[in-house]
């Protein structure tokens, strides 16, 4: 990662973190973008709750900063969600899952009620699916699941080597141009053997901050 880009993301966190407020509990993505924001939550601790993770990877990080990781079931309300996205199209859908955490993350999401995205000016497309879809699968569902995408148009890679944290597989389906997200989520999760596709169209980021060399750029659906 060149010095342009570490600077951009720990802008673009920046940025992020002016809509945290005191005492609420924060929801944390996963990702290069979100280990910027973290490296700059050392003032909020003692300030917020605590925070809620989509990985384990998150949640180490956030204990060793001293700031409480909550168990979802246990947060009546979860104020702000910020992660970061590997696609998103102006209407801020998103294509997440790049870290494999893509059904916590979306799990998160639907329980905030703010979603920042953050992420640098390249994330930003015109038609998402230029960067594979990422679908979690159950293990013995795989080459059923991966059948299934084919007949949809999309070309599915077993992401080898990798398990979710929740013991899944991961289906990176190439060659897709999603004009409409919306019905394409709604299909792929219809599909017997899906836990989650990584498509964020149903809830989508409410707010989207893109990390550009002139600063933060804003966009809010």
């Amino acid at each position: 990662m060149s010095d342009q880009q570490q600077l951009m993301k720990r802008r673009v966190a920046a940025a992020a973190l002016e809509f945290l407020e005191d005492g609420m509990i924060l929801g944390v993505g996963t990702g290069s973008t979100v280990n910027a924001l973290l490296d700059q939550l050392g003032p909020w601790v003692g300030r917020v709750r605590g925070a809620v993770s989509s990985s384990e990877g998150s949640s180490i990080r956030l204990r060793s900063l001293g700031i409480p990781v909550l168990d979802l079931n246990d947060v009546e309300e979860l104020g702000l969600y910020i992660d970061g996205a590997d696609e998103s199209n102006a209407r801020l859908q998103l294509i997440k899952g790049g870290g494999a955490a893509l059904t916590r993350e979306k799990i998160v999401a639907a329980a905030a009620r703010t979603f920042v995205c953050i992420a640098d000016e390249t994330k930003l497309v015109g038609t998402l699916g230029r960067f594979p879809l990422p679908v979690e699968v159950i293990p013995m569902a795989r080459a059923l699941v991966a059948r299934q995408l084919a007949g949809l148009g999309g070309r599915p890679v077993h992401r080898a080597g990798v398990v979710t944290d929740n013991g899944n597989h991961i289906l990176d389906v190439h060659g897709l141009a999603i004009e409409d997200p919306l019905s394409l989520e709604s299909a792929i999760n219809q599909i017997a053997g899906v836990v989650t596709v990584g498509l964020f169209a149903r809830r989508p980021a409410d707010v989207l901050l893109l990390g550009t060399a002139d600063g933060v750029r804003r966009i809010t659906a």
